[in-house]
């Protein structure tokens, strides 16, 4: 695009815009130019003024489309947004980080920089900012080699907006942990490892946050910024709480009533306490006036030499307008309810914003040409511009408008997103007989013949006047073109981690006791020597201590409901036995089923599909976003499937949204290809709906024809179709459980997917069964099949999950507020304003009609419907359908809107009450935003002032964590892969699960289903073990490890270690994660390599008595010694070791002396390496 705008550069009109300001014009208007051509013409200011350009528009989603263009049309790192939400009250409530993080990294940027492109929509210039003073001594920095105070600096951090944690995971965090500081900046996308020699930075490295181990690579030193937008020294804070002080006694010197006045003291003296005691929360924001001396905005923020461009002034000289009004009466509002003291600027308002621009260059853009009030441009530049025509595959159209444009002296400019695509256009303009070329670098104008360049643009334009036109593939094809990934700001990827993570009071299972709570670790000494123990206490004073090497026996609790207390157990009760009895004959009659079933499937034939073809590529590569690997992996999986010859029967999981039906359709695809006729069966009428048109758009240049079964359907409609079936003149038919009726009969029917299986009946879910044993079957389900679960089942059933959500998709920007009508519509209005509609989740049916009336007068342009599980299937049909179809704007709902619906068009959430809703629930229903390219918001409301119950507290507590993807979020996925289970498994496991808890039931399944597949009882499949007792202080003390979590995390790992070459990964990590390691450690990582390499030899027990070692082996292989070879061998140590049995196992002791004592572990190590001598060959058959 470089060429392009080299040439547009060079045009009169443009030339005098840029000597313009370079001759110290003050005010310039362009008009004429919109969407693309006006991105390129920013883009080429830039590059020509060099100097910094601040963009102002009256929208968010306006600076995201600009910022989206010019991220392809300049330097990537030279262009920032800077998003904020438009609503006031938004401000002061617990909100996601997303937008946070982003805000702070471009400021942080652009102040290092001082150049490149500022996107902002003007509320942004309304908000209150640290001087820039402020936020440039907000930097720290760090420097190998640099002696540091880390006192100091984690004063500093503190100020700069950084929570300590004892383990980072996220954005904005930091841990100390004797000489190492853990840290992860906002503008960063890894955490970073500092690492210190006594008070000397040693080493600087990033890490992985998911493993916390480091990256090879070393910094030589690092500046990081602030994590908080309110930056406040304590002085800073102390003069805010002097004069909230002040402005709190005014206003009570304006008030009369004593209990108003009495409710104002209470609330404004909580927030004058917090700042006093050094604390950050959220209400903060609307006291920013008081902190600062001279409070900055961000026009303060741009050099006085940048220019300001302001797209559509009048656009943004009324959205700033609105803004203020609505400030003013959120401000009344609070006044109203004693929230807030009188006098108090919470925000710059239009007019401070038009002072604070006089001293800079502006230019004025605006599509039509015409004066706009409080303006003097001194150069009116007017530029022609038309968007382009749509051609969509028309190759005619396309060649008669280059004809024409050729004749008029054209340069023809056709833009494809990547070298794979430029060369894609080029074939297909040369089958129609036209020339292109596809330009390298140097370009000439004017061009003789259309040039096709690798790039992105939003559209493409005509510029008469200048004699250009420009193309993108979407006019070409109507082909939505994929952009290529670039940097990601912003990762909402998060995989599900491990919840195994113990806290103290938790809920958990030891095999062979039962239920019990978790109290902590404790290091008891015996003989002088320390060990970590588990503690935990059973039911009445019972407590058990458990050795930290049998940690595997012990795993969190986890039942399916949420909030229901587990039963504990006595200890040496005969209950937990029975009960684990019953889940273990239970689980093993799945395993039975799955292994029969699984063996039956394999005898079966089926049609084996073919290949991949051209076509196929072709069609996948047309689709329009970039596949997550995650959804690469599942189409491989399942085109392996097909192309075998028997009968395919796979389950695909994945979350709302992250993309099943795509991979879907190239199944559908690749069968009609074959000939074959596809079902797809759906449990709701609307899903059916949904999917038709889906599939209509996917396959419209195919010929593919598509039938509908479904009462909204014409009975002529549907004879159509089903003769249609019949005669295979039909290959795709996608209905409801319409499609499994006896009368509906198939010429060759090769594939059958079933949406969401569970919510179909008993009698369908037969009849799906039937249809399983000859042809292949794909089964969607977006509720999350727990990954323990997944790994159970390998091999036996075909599963293959989605965890990652598509890139470049928005998290939903989730906040927690109070309740407040005024609020309410304002959020509606303006998800409204920008052609959106709006969920309102409101569940109690009585009162239900009530609310939409309330919504319908609050908001009187709002086209307010209801909807709930109680109206007959078809009233609830109807209503979705309308609200599907845009006929209405806020739908009025309970939970029904969890399952299934996609309407891409709602993009805002609102929850009545939410702090009575179950986390999973509150999960699913956010899910049903957000689902298109635009930011989504979720807001979950709880009532006003109302004292919530211990359990309601913690669930939005939950909530507000979950706001930021954390642990709540974990907790949300975990009780949805409880739900799961019971979809896969079936309901009646629920009552199992809860008996012995969700993982401990998948590791008795997996235990089982090995256990099966090699033909053993489930006892003779147990995992060998050691037993070893030595007299070494071998555990991790607290001056090494200090939290706890972490603490158990490690001895999991030191458990799990299976061959020495993990070992030294072990030890690589312990010195990555904690520095240096005490004796102690070096004693436990002694203990693990004698484990391991007793375990290859199969030593049932290494014992320590005085200055003797015992080793025992197995009875079985006791079996396996050659006598001679072991004698051999045993000669080797002479007086050392002495040779006998013990119940038939061969037992060896080695006795040492006192002067020996030091070298016994080293000597028994390198006794197991001999050991494999003394084994028998086995014979080789003759």
């Amino acid at each position: 695009m470089q060429g392009l705008k080299n040439y547009l550069q060079e045009q009169n009109d443009i030339q005098t815009i840029i000597s313009g300001f370079s001759s110290g014009m003050k005010e310039q208007l362009v008009s004429g130019l919109s969407g693309a051509a006006r991105s390129v013409f920013i883009s080429l200011l830039n590059e020509s003024l060099d100097k910094p350009v601040l963009v102002l528009t009256h929208h968010l989603s306006q600076a995201q489309a600009l910022y989206e263009d010019l991220l392809d049309l300049s330097h990537e790192e030279d262009v920032y947004l800077y998003p904020v939400n438009e609503l006031m009250a938004s401000e002061i409530a617990v909100a996601s980080p997303e937008l946070l993080s982003q805000r702070m990294e471009s400021l942080n940027q652009w102040i290092h920089k001082r150049k490149g492109v500022f996107i902002a929509p003007i509320a942004a210039c309304k908000r209150i900012l640290p001087p820039i003073k402020s936020w440039e001594q907000s930097q720290l920095s760090f420097q190998v080699g640099e002696a540091i105070s880390i006192h100091d600096y984690t004063q500093s951090l503190v100020e700069m907006g950084y929570r300590r944690e004892d383990m980072i995971s996220a954005k904005g965090e930091f841990s100390i942990r004797g000489g190492i500081i853990d840290l992860f900046p906002l503008t960063s996308e890894y955490p970073v490892r500092i690492e210190l020699f006594d008070d000397e930075v040693d080493s600087i490295r990033y890490f992985d946050s998911n493993s916390q181990r480091s990256f090879n690579e070393k910094l030589s030193s690092i500046t990081v910024g602030p994590a908080e937008e309110v930056l406040l020294t304590d002085e800073e804070r102390l003069t805010g709480a002097q004069r909230l002080e002040q402005a709190l006694s005014e206003s009570l010197k304006k008030m009369k009533n004593d209990h108003a006045k009495k409710e104002l003291v209470e609330n404004i003296d909580y927030d004058i306490e917090r700042l006093k005691n050094g604390e950050t929360f959220q209400e903060i924001y609307k006291y920013s006036s008081l902190f600062y001396d001279q409070a900055a905005s961000l026009i303060d923020y741009l050099p006085q030499n940048g220019l300001v461009v302001i797209d559509e002034m009048s656009r943004v000289e009324e959205t700033a307008s609105r803004l203020d009004q609505e400030e003013a009466d959120w401000y009344a509002n609070l006044l109203e309810q004693n929230k807030m003291v009188r006098d108090l600027s919470v925000s710059f308002s239009w007019n401070d914003i038009q002072e604070k621009l006089t001293g800079y260059s502006k230019l004025y853009m605006s599509v039509f040409l015409r004066h706009i009030a409080n303006t003097n441009p001194e150069n009116l530049i007017n530029i022609s511009c038309r968007a382009m025509q749509e051609f969509h595959g028309q190759m005619n159209l396309l060649k008669s408008e280059l004809n024409r444009w050729d004749k008029a002296g054209f340069s023809v400019f056709i833009v494809a997103p990547t070298k794979n695509r430029v060369e894609k256009v080029q074939s297909v303009l040369e089958d129609y007989g036209m020339e292109a070329r596809v330009a390298d670098q140097g370009i000439e104008f004017p061009l003789k013949t259309p040039t096709i360049v690798e790039g992105q643009i939003s559209g493409g334009f005509e510029l008469p006047l200048f004699r250009v036109a420009v193309i993108t593939e979407q006019e070409l094809f109507k082909k939505q073109t994929k952009r290529p990934k670039r940097r990601q700001k912003i990762s909402n990827a998060e995989r599900i981690k491990s919840y195994q993570e113990l806290k103290i009071g938790d809920y958990v299972v030891h095999a062979n006791h039962g239920i019990g709570k978790y109290v902590g670790i404790e290091t008891l000494e015996l003989n002088g020597l320390h060990k970590d123990y588990l503690l935990i206490k059973y039911s009445g004073d019972d407590k058990l201590y458990v050795p930290i090497d049998q940690i595997d026996l012990v795993q969190k609790y986890v039942g399916s409901g949420e909030g229901k207390e587990p039963k504990l157990y006595k200890l040496g009760g005969s209950e937990w036995k029975k009960v684990k009895n019953r889940v273990q004959s239970s689980v093993e009659d799945i395993a039975d089923d799955l292994i029969k079933l699984y063996a039956e499937r394999e005898r079966t034939k089926g049609f084996a599909f073919s290949g991949d073809n051209e076509m196929q590529r072709e069609f996948e590569a047309a689709f329009p976003y970039e596949e997550t690997e995650d959804q690469l992996r599942c189409i491989e999986e399942i085109k392996q499937d097909m192309m075998k010859s028997r009968p395919m029967d796979r389950l695909l999981c994945g979350d709302v949204g992250y993309g099943k039906t795509e991979v879907a359709i190239r199944a559908v695809f690749k069968a009609i290809l074959d000939e074959k006729q596809v079902a797809i069966l759906v449990p709701t009428t609307v899903l059916a709906q949904q999917h038709f048109e889906t599939f209509q758009e996917r396959f419209q240049d195919y010929g593919i024809n598509i039938g509908l079964l479904s009462r909204f359907r014409s009975r002529k409609q549907q004879k159509e179709t089903i003769d249609g079936l019949k005669m295979g003149l039909v290959d795709v038919v996608i209905g409801t459980h319409r499609i499994l009726s006896k009368d509906i009969q198939y010429k060759d029917l090769g594939l059958l997917i079933v949406d969401e299986e569970q919510r179909f009946g008993v009698k369908h879910k037969e009849k799906i069964k039937q249809f399983k044993t000859n042809i292949d079957v794909l089964t969607l389900t977006a509720t999350p099949i727990p990954r323990t679960l997944h790994m159970s089942m390998l091999g036996v059933r075909d599963l293959s999950v989605i965890e990652t959500p598509p890139e470049n998709r928005f998290p939903i920007q989730t906040y927690v507020i109070e309740y407040n009508p005024q609020f309410v519509r304002e959020v509606i209005e303006r998800e409204l304003s920008r052609g959106g509609q709006v969920f309102f989740l409101y569940n109690r049916v009585e009162n239900i009609e009530r609310m939409a009336a309330e919504i319908d007068v609050l908001v009187e342009d709002a086209r307010v419907t209801f909807a709930h599980g109680r109206m007959n299937e078809n009233q609830l049909e109807n209503v979705m359908f309308d609200f599907l179809e845009g006929h209405s704007d806020v739908l009025v709902s309970t939970t029904i809107i969890e399952t299934g619906v996609d309407i891409p068009n709602v993009n805002t959430l609102i929850v009545y009450d939410a702090d009575k809703m179950g986390l999973s629930q509150l999960y699913q229903l956010r899910g049903r935003v957000g689902r298109s390219n635009r930011i989504a918001y979720a807001y979950f409301t709880h009532q006003q002032n109302k004292v919530l119950t211990e359990v309601a507290e913690k669930r939005l507590q939950a909530i507000k964590e979950f706001t930021e993807l954390g642990s709540g979020f974990k907790i949300a996925m975990r009780d949805l892969s409880i739900r799961g289970t019971g979809n896969l498994l079936g309901a009646e496991q629920h009552g199992f699960i809860d008996s012995v808890g969700f993982d401990m039931y998948s590791k008795m399944l997996k235990d089982a289903i090995d256990a099966k597949k090699e033909g053993k009882t489930y006892e003779e499949a147990k995992p060998f073990d050691v037993e070893i007792n030595v007299n070494l202080d071998a555990y991790i003390p607290p001056s090494y490890i200090e939290d706890e979590k972490q603490k158990i995390d490690m001895y999991k790992r030191f458990g799990a270690v299976e061959n020495m070459d993990e070992i030294l990964d072990l030890q690589d990590e312990l010195m990555d994660r904690f520095g240096e390691y005490p004796e102690e450690v070096e004693n436990l990582l002694q203990v693990t390599k004698l484990r391991i390499m007793a375990r290859q030899e199969r030593i049932e027990s290494i014992t320590e008595k005085k200055l003797n070692v015992e080793l025992l082996m197995d009875g079985e292989e006791s079996q396996q010694v050659d006598g001679s070879k072991l004698f051999e061998l045993a000669n080797e140590y002479g007086r050392l070791i002495q040779l006998g049995t013990e119940n038939n196992k061969l037992k060896m002791v080695f006795k040492f002396s006192r002067d020996q004592a030091h070298k016994r572990y080293d000597v028994i190590s390198e006794f197991l390496t001999k050991l494999p001598r003394v084994k028998q060959q086995e014979v080789a058959s003759s």
